[in-house]
């Protein structure tokens, strides 16, 4: 079994800066992912706010990311870890298709995946009506009616590139809007869009068939029936971090706990990007997380290696 100096979990923007830091710091890397590289990013129709690129198609940028990582000459393997030990100073990560890594030191990059309703009909209709990913699933609603669910700046912005697909789309959210303002004047501003804000889902509608939805406002308690051919669900993220549950590092609400230098209370194991506890989750944060991740990695190894004498 190779040995690595840094294996990093995931390959979204922060797991792939860590990766680029952790070569140029001349350490052996290994970058891990289940899926496709990129993260969210490939969820995302537009980046507007990535120092430098100003409006960039989202999976145009972890394409470039990509680029950049195997221009360094990085291992990259697909692999779903399911658990991480401890053997003596040596992480060994073990993956769902049999096979392990083991390495001096984890970088956990693995970002969170899309929230659910929980509500009747969802799980009928899930992955064929309903969608998590605009740019994956947009063009099939050419010149049709489809619904955007949540008023946060991923519903906004995809509902504004939807928009230029569909017939009609129709945001419901069950507060007001909270994206960008600036987002909102363009959603507010487009002739195909309506928007219903304080309505509560109560079902996704239809047989065999998806016909739309049934809501009610949380304001005056009238119930709303909204006809579409096709949902896409924006109510948030749950951390991807089930595979770390019997390390000690998680908080209450599954996220990685780190200190400032994003190491976690484990020696030698660090967190970074989405899947960490922080205030603000965009592409320049975890790129942020995750060079701060390398170089505080490359300092632990540098240490460990004095102790040990590898």
């Amino acid at each position: 079994m190779s040995q690595y100096d840094v294996a990093i979990v995931g390959a979204g923007p922060a797991g792939m800066t860590a990766a680029i830091y952790a070569v140029r710091a001349n350490l052996k890397v290994i970058l891990l992912d289940k899926l496709a590289p990129g993260g969210q990013m490939l969820n995302t129709h537009e980046i507007q706010n990535y120092t430098g690129m100003g409006t960039i198609n989202g999976a145009e940028l972890a394409i470039k990311m990509l680029e950049h990582t195997q221009g360094l000459g990085m291992e990259f393997d697909y692999g779903t870890v399911v658990a991480l030990e401890q053997e003596g100073t040596i992480k060994k990560l073990i993956c769902e298709e049999g096979h392990s890594f083991e390495a001096k030191a984890v970088i956990i990059a693995t970002g969170t995946k899309p929230k659910m309703l929980g509500v009747p009909g969802e799980l009928n209709f899930a992955g064929t009506s309903i969608s998590w990913c605009a740019i994956c699933d947009g063009p099939h609603y050419h010149n049709k009616k489809v619904i955007i669910i949540g008023g946060g700046n991923s519903a906004a912005e995809e509902a504004i590139y939807l928009a230029s697909l569909a017939q009609e789309v129709t945001v419901v959210t069950l507060f007001n809007l909270t994206a960008d303002p600036l987002v909102c004047k363009k959603l507010r501003a487009l002739p195909n869009v309506k928007i219903y804000e304080y309505f509560e889902i109560l079902e996704f509608t239809g047989a065999e068939k998806f016909t739309g939805l049934r809501a009610k406002s949380a304001k005056t308690g009238e119930e709303l029936i909204v006809q579409g051919d096709g949902a896409f669900e924006y109510i948030g993220l749950n951390p991807t971090a089930d595979a770390f549950k019997e390390l000690g590092i998680l908080n209450e609400y599954g996220y990685i706990e780190t200190d400032d230098f994003m190491a976690t209370k484990m020696p030698g194991i660090f967190g970074a990007g989405d899947i960490t506890s922080k205030h603000l989750r965009q592409v320049i944060t975890a790129c942020s997380d995750g060079a701060i991740a390398a170089q505080s990695a490359a300092k632990y190894i540098e240490k460990r290696n004095e102790t040990t004498g590898d």
